[in-house]
């Protein structure tokens, strides 16, 4: 059922798969680069302020075809290197760290590119820097304010989502940046890419006795391309909860400092709560160990919202009911309304979607069981020590990014960052083609600067084609759980039996 990554087969093809892997990760890589450094374009959005400041590019302002083309080409390439290099990779694992360590560091020095969430963020720090209450106002709360103007239709008046730890650093960004989008979005830039070095380094280390894993390792997430272009080149604020809950997941048996840690990574966005699930799991024969941890981890979040006011859970509340065009239960909600006519339906999509996380999360736990319980490493590795935190943590938020009804691609990233701290198996390949499709569907992930011949883009990439291969995809890990978890019964049935 694991892959593994050295290859065995001594046909030409397949030696030649580690190379082809390789390139395809490395194009894929290049162009994510050159988009932003091309500058300003369909992709770019453009960074008000001194021409001294970082980022730096080259204002070459390309034709909006030409870059979503070349994104389109880093997302398929991207994806084809990953799945490629499921069957091996040339060179050291330390190689491709430091490739994808490299090209983060390099990234925070050129504008990001594929959304404009990055000018949300300088936005709201700004309010906080000037006593404006970012879970109340949007933009158009600062008329005429440098920063504030930078920010895109159609989330002008949106006010912000985030945890008060996101605000926090949004703040600091805008203290140090001043009147300057440019400044102030390098900042965060930065923080950005220091976060994804810090969880691929931790990742490293937690890998380093194996090189087979290591490399895997590597693979999904320090040089994973999809992870660069969203995380990264993209800017979202995702990566520092991810960074904060892989950390967690690593240092658990230091319980204050787990708690510590799950605490920021809640207070950043709430959803990567559920990694602590995995943890708790753990503990859960040692209610004292385990109330050292949870308390703390509650500490730090009250603290949070307690500093920021009761207002900033109202905007959370509300996009929790959202659903995503890319997401099927976009299907599901205009099935909904050409039955029982008009309406949002965001209470029975919401019951709805909890239930397939359910499900999907029993259909892989019944799995983690059937192949764990001979004793013998089983599904992602599970063997006489029981299920693990990050096994625990990776079922859940895979079932989470499956079915939840609002999902953009960099939601996938917490799952990759959980991944890489378990054994190889054919999730990894589902959570591959899973992030392809949402790229897909998400490019570019901007409303802004978008030419109308590529709105089709939306239309019908984003709102008809990603949602059907979405709904199949998630069907197929649920009928692959089953059937998988079944074939690892039988034998150990079949072997009871008096001969």
């Amino acid at each position: 059922m694991c892959w593994n990554l050295c290859v065995t087969s001594t046909t030409p093809l397949i030696r030649r798969l580690p190379v082809a892997a390789a390139v395809a990760i490395g194009a894929s890589i290049v162009l994510t680069i050159t988009i932003s450094l091309l500058g300003p374009s369909a992709m770019v959005p453009a960074l008000p302020g001194p021409a001294w400041q970082p980022p730096y590019f080259l204002s070459l302002h390309p034709a909006p075809h030409l870059v979503v083309a070349m994104g389109a080409a880093a997302i398929v390439l991207g994806a084809l290197g990953l799945l490629l290099g499921l069957r091996g990779l040339p060179g050291k694992p330390s190689t491709w760290v430091m490739i994808g360590c490299v090209a983060a560091g390099l990234l925070a020095f050129l504008p990001p590119s594929g959304s404009g969430d990055h000018l949300n963020y300088a936005a709201y720090g700004r309010m906080v820097v000037l006593g404006v209450n970012p879970y109340t106002h949007g933009a158009t709360a600062l008329p005429g304010d440098p920063i504030a103007d930078a920010v895109e239709a159609p989330w002008r008046e949106e006010p912000s989502v985030y945890g008060p730890v996101a605000t926090a650093v949004q703040a600091l960004a805008s203290w140090i940046g001043g009147d300057s989008v440019r400044l102030t979005v390098f900042v965060l830039a930065l923080v950005n890419a220091a976060a994804f070095i810090a969880t691929a380094l931790l990742i490293d280390r937690f890998t380093r006795d194996d090189p087979a894993v290591r490399l895997r390792a590597a693979l999904l997430w320090t040089a994973n391309p999809l992870l660069l272009y969203h995380l990264v080149a993209g800017m979202h604020i995702d990566t520092l909860a991810i960074a904060c809950m892989v950390a967690a997941v690593l240092s658990r048996t230091r319980l204050v400092r787990a708690g510590l840690l799950l605490g920021l990574g809640v207070a950043v966005k709430l959803n990567a709560g559920l990694v602590a699930l995995g943890p708790a799991w753990e503990l859960r024969r040692r209610p004292a160990r385990l109330a050292v941890m949870a308390g703390t981890a509650v500490g730090v979040v009250v603290l949070g919202y307690a500093l920021t006011g009761p207002s900033a859970l109202a905007p959370v509340s509300r996009t929790s009911k959202s659903v995503s065009f890319a997401s099927y239960w976009k299907l599901v909600q205009g099935w909904l309304q050409s039955l029982f006519g008009s309406g949002a339906y965001r209470a029975e999509l919401q019951v709805a979607s909890v239930a397939v996380i359910v499900l999907l999360a029993y259909l892989l736990f019944r799995l983690v069981a059937a192949t764990s319980s001979g004793g013998a490493p089983g599904f992602l590795g599970v063997g006489r020590e029981g299920v693990s935190a990050p096994v625990v943590a990776v079922v859940v938020v895979t079932a989470y990014v499956f079915a939840t009804p609002y999902i953009l691609p960099w939601y996938d990233g917490m799952a990759f960052g959980l991944l890489a701290l378990v054994a190889a198996s054919a999730l990894d390949r589902f959570l591959m083609v899973h992030l392809l499709v949402l790229s897909l569907g998400y490019l570019p992930a901007r409303v802004a600067g978008q030419p109308e011949d590529l709105v089709w883009l939306t239309t019908v990439v984003r709102s008809r084609m990603v949602p059907w291969a979405l709904l199949a995809l998630t069907i197929a890990l649920g009928w692959w759980a089953w059937r998988a978890a079944a074939r690892a019964r039988r034998p150990r049935a079949s072997a009871g039996r008096p001969r």
